[in-house]
């Protein structure tokens, strides 16, 4: 059986990855966080930008998530549920800079995620829909769709997330849709009439 120490970073659980983290190598360490990071960056990163609607304040809330949670870690505290406690850092920092921030109106999409030369007029036109859908969303009803679609939560981690019950989850996780629904269908509409 191969001892657990020098088994990959990458074939770790979470808990392992932290408990390395937290430990005393200095290299160690670093090569642990890196592992974290590299799981849970590009969902992080996405999660700040759908709540914030902003490049740049999502890669100051992003960039802030990951620092926290690495003091969190160092300090000691206790790992049982690793991607929670990341997704609550995030949110937490979303919340409280859309509070302090006087510039909440979405800025110009600086990057998206299909690259200009591949899309097509009408896609472009159908994610900036979907863009300014999400933005018309309930902030509750947009952080459980965001969560739930962009990145794959299941209702009882989103319920235990945002403190609210299993069925309260879904609930916003389908208003949220119908929205959007109702945001597109004339477009959708023009698109099949034609």
């Amino acid at each position: 059986m191969q001892n657990r120490s020098k088994r990959p970073l990458s074939r770790l659980s979470d808990r392992e990855v932290c408990d390395r983290i937290a430990g005393k190598s200095h290299a160690e360490s670093e090569a642990a966080f890196t592992e974290m990071y590299n799981r849970y960056a590009r969902r992080i990163h996405a999660y700040c930008y759908r709540i914030l609607s902003n490049a740049e304040d999502a890669e100051d809330a992003f960039q802030e998530t990951f620092l926290r949670f690495h003091r969190t870690v160092k300090s000691g505290g206790v790992m049982t549920n690793v991607s929670g406690l990341i997704f609550t850092i995030a949110r937490n920092l979303c919340i409280n800079m859309k509070k302090k921030n006087t510039r909440w109106a979405s800025d110009p999409v600086e990057h998206d995620t299909l690259s200009d030369r591949d899309e097509t007029y009408e896609k472009k036109e159908l994610l900036e829909l979907i863009k300014t859908a999400l933005e018309l969303i309930n902030a509750d009803y947009r952080e459980a769709f965001v969560l739930r679609e962009y990145n794959g939560l299941s209702y009882r981690e989103i319920a235990a997330l945002l403190d609210i019950t299993v069925s309260t989850a879904k609930i916003r996780v389908f208003r949220a849709k119908e929205k959007i629904r109702e945001v597109l269908e004339p477009y959708l509409k023009d698109i099949l009439t034609i």
